[in-house]
């Protein structure tokens, strides 16, 4: 009996030995896991915050684009010019008289 106590003595050691190593390593990863995910939340929502600027710079920049197309399709209407030239240069047609207001 003693002989046989003695012997699990020594393999039990080393058994515990070898699970504190592979909990140790455990702990160690998972600690590792949870701050890469940590730091990688954090880089998705500065990413996110930079998507959500550029997205708003986009925006302002088709309106802009589609506000110059107007300005431009409106530019080859002869009436238009004709407006233009009456409001911004007082050019008027022959025969007629512009009216200033103050």
């Amino acid at each position: 009996m003693a002989a046989a106590n003695a012997n699990k003595t020594p393999g039990n050691a080393g058994t515990k030995r070898r699970f504190k190593l592979w909990m140790m390593f455990i702990v160690l990863f998972m600690g590792w896991a949870a701050y890469t995910i940590f730091e990688q939340m954090q880089l998705k929502d500065a990413t996110n915050a930079k998507l959500a600027i550029l997205q708003g710079q986009i925006s302002a920049s088709t309106k802009e684009s589609d506000a110059l197309k107007r300005q431009i399709e409106r530019l080859n209407d002869q009436e238009y010019i004709e407006q233009l030239a009456t409001k911004e240069q007082g050019m008027v047609k022959e025969g007629e008289l512009q009216i200033f207001s103050d």
